[in-house]
């Protein structure tokens, strides 16, 4: 059979998300209580990093071991990708002595073809243009603290960035309201934006307004990984689209903050919310774990009953 790949949010339906954030609740218990769990015995997870990380190798490579497998780590620096062996070479070599493949890299055309060819399933752990593995924990950890997101809104304020996308092919699917408010000349890509109805997505010019009565305040930080040299550009260009205690005002006592890390106080978001009562990105942090066990067991064994 060809294996199914998750290389945006936009691979899985409403159903296949509801089922993925039921086995994580389940999963997610099991570790919690100490009880083992080893659907995934004598799997084996390859993880090819392209851009540097914590918390995506982390989570997998724990999360890989606590199913009953075990991972291999792979930088492109060391591998003959990193001397210019085609990718699709490399898909062809790897996927015949792994189960799954995970993949951080910068250009999402390298994961399409990678995956064009791979004969297990490959998981985006984050490309330039998506990271659906973060939105899945973080709609998970919204679950857990605020019930079903469906008919909420979320407020993304800043860079128009792989997070941001994801979150938009999030809010089609799961059928809540995103706002989302990015400094002038940092818009969503026209046509991307033009994917989505005002029902789902908004644009607002001031921060503020976006984050006005929002359920879920949201934000990443100005300078992406590969984008440095744009640093001091864009502390400029963002000084206005900091959340702060002001803005988690306008959006209410109930609202939730998120930050998919790592954060620079002082900059995206001020110390006074991503260390005060209605933080939860440390949560959301735990929650990638959880999440992408559920996935990678949905993605090597289906459904389980």
């Amino acid at each position: 059979m060809k294996p199914r790949h998750y290389l945006h949010f936009g691979e899985f339906s409403r159903a296949e998300y509801e089922y993925l954030l039921e086995r994580t609740r389940w999963i997610k218990a099991q570790f919690k209580q100490y009880k083992p769990y080893h659907p995934l015995a004598d799997r084996t997870l390859a993880m090819i990093f392209e851009k540097q990380s914590t918390r995506t190798r982390l989570s997998f490579e724990a999360g890989m071991h606590q199913l009953g497998g075990s991972a291999i780590f792979l930088s492109t620096r060391d591998t003959q990708l990193g001397r210019g062996e085609p990718v699709e070479d490399m898909a062809q070599v790897v996927s015949r002595m792994v189960d799954i493949v995970m993949i951080r890299t910068f250009e999402q055309d390298i994961l399409v073809r990678f995956a064009s060819v791979s004969r297990v399933p490959v998981i985006n752990g984050l490309s330039n243009e998506y990271h659906p593995c973060q939105v899945m924990g973080d709609i998970f950890t919204f679950s857990e603290h605020r019930g079903a997101i469906t008919g909420k809104t979320v407020a993304w304020i800043g860079d128009s960035n792989n997070v941001c996308n994801s979150w938009m092919k999030a809010a089609a699917i799961f059928d809540f309201k995103l706002n989302v408010s990015t400094p002038p000349g940092y818009e969503v890509e026209a046509e991307r934006a033009g994917n989505y109805g005002k029902q789902y997505v908004e644009y607002f010019a001031d921060p503020m307004d976006a984050a006005r009565g929002a359920d879920l305040v949201t934000t990443d930080v100005w300078t992406s990984m590969g984008f440095e040299a744009e640093n001091a550009e864009r502390l400029r260009d963002f000084s206005d689209w900091q959340v702060d205690a002001d803005m988690m005002k306008l959006a209410g006592a109930n609202a939730l903050f998120m930050h998919c890390l790592p954060a620079h106080r002082g900059e995206e978001v001020s110390a006074e919310v991503i260390d005060g009562p209605q933080s939860v990105v440390w949560d959301e942090a735990e929650n990638r774990l959880h999440t992408q066990k559920a996935l990678m067991e949905f993605l090597l064994l289906g459904r389980i009953e």
